[in-house]
């Protein structure tokens, strides 16, 4: 059983729906999101990643199987790296759910045929191996492995095994990407969304935000705090933090929520501590201000919590990493190049 599969089983058996209306909501909503795929391939470009299972049966070559079954053990079980270049609680597979391959939970293969491209976070030309540079500086609240490195050739190779099939550059939009964000009826609230979160994420992820642990090792993750990601992680925006709950939670119940609900729940989420976003200035209006642009208007970054004043983000806590700087944070690229 996959480790998403078996984080399904254990959510549903953990919720009050497990038995009946869990389990008919999840097939429901598994079916009608069959149906979506179906009318989506008229003009949209969907595709099947291949499984592991697919991978044994292929004809690559062996050693490059082996790289690729690395690839994907570091994706699932990122952990392995904490202390070096992980420094939180989380995998690959926490946002990126079913081993990365499943609709509207940041599939990872789109960014194995649509990069190199232009990214706005950092406003150069990236390609796979900066991508998932990026996601161990915020994401991971870490520091990325070099690229070339055995690590980062294995994660890019099972990106790029998932992909396999799918056309370079698709001249269609690509069905499933990104966590795309439900309508928002109402401006969020914290006060909802804290009852919200109460009923439908707390009995996983707890009360506090910490996340759940057996044996000291961490099956959900903490969605605030020293445990999750950063500041500068995409999912500290609003707007992705309520597409990721909209799409996919709770964990084998997608779409059951309603987007008011999503949204309530990401403000609040995102209205809670996380460490430092390794692009901090020493100053949190000045570091809001230059990256506002580009990302921190999207998120409660450097701004003031109604309820009892506290200014997000004002703190120089950059979690168990430390005083470490992400070697990849604010290194720009291609400044020789003419504008022609």
């Amino acid at each position: 059983m996959s480790t998403y599969h078996r984080y399904i089983v254990i959510a549903l058996s953990s919720s009050a729906l497990a038995v009946g209306t869990g389990l008919s909501l999840y097939a429901a909503n598994a079916f009608a999101q069959q149906e979506e795929r179906a009318d989506a391939a008229l003009n949209q470009l969907v595709h099947e990643p291949p499984t592991m299972e697919d991978l044994e049966a292929s004809d690559l070559h062996p050693e490059l199987k082996k790289v690729i079954r690395y690839g994907y053990d570091l994706f699932t079980n990122t952990q392995q790296l904490r202390g070096e270049y992980v420094f939180n609680d989380m995998n690959c597979s926490s946002c990126h759910l079913g081993e990365g391959r499943v609709p509207f939970s940041a599939p990872v293969w789109p960014a194995a045929i649509t990069l190199p491209d232009f990214r706005g976070k950092n406003q150069h030309v990236n390609n796979l191996e900066e991508r998932i540079a990026g996601c161990f500086a915020y994401s991971m609240n870490g520091t990325p492995p070099e690229y070339g490195s055995d690590e980062m050739l294995a994660l890019s190779a099972y990106h790029q095994w998932l992909a396999t099939g799918a056309p370079m550059y698709p001249d269609k939009p690509i069905y499933g990407r990104g966590f795309p964000a439900p309508e928002q009826p109402e401006t969020p609230s914290y006060a909802r969304g804290e009852a919200a979160y109460q009923e439908n994420c707390a009995i996983c992820h707890q009360e506090d935000g910490s996340g759940h642990y057996e044996n000291g090792e961490y099956v959900f993750p903490a969605p605030w705090g020293d445990g999750s990601n950063n500041w500068g992680a995409g999912i500290a925006r609003v707007e992705t933090m309520a597409g990721f709950i909209y799409q996919n939670m709770p964990l084998g119940q997608p779409r059951s929520l309603t987007g008011q609900q999503a949204w309530d729940i990401a403000y609040y989420i995102n209205s809670q501590e996380r460490p430092q976003d390794p692009r901090y200035t020493g100053d949190v209006a000045e570091t809001a201000e230059r990256f506002g642009p580009t990302f921190h208007n999207r998120s409660l970054y450097g701004q003031t919590r109604e309820h009892d004043g506290h200014v997000l983000g004002d703190h120089a806590n950059f979690g168990e990493k430390g005083d470490i700087q992400p070697w990849n944070v604010g290194m720009p690229r291609f400044e020789n190049l003419s504008e022609e």
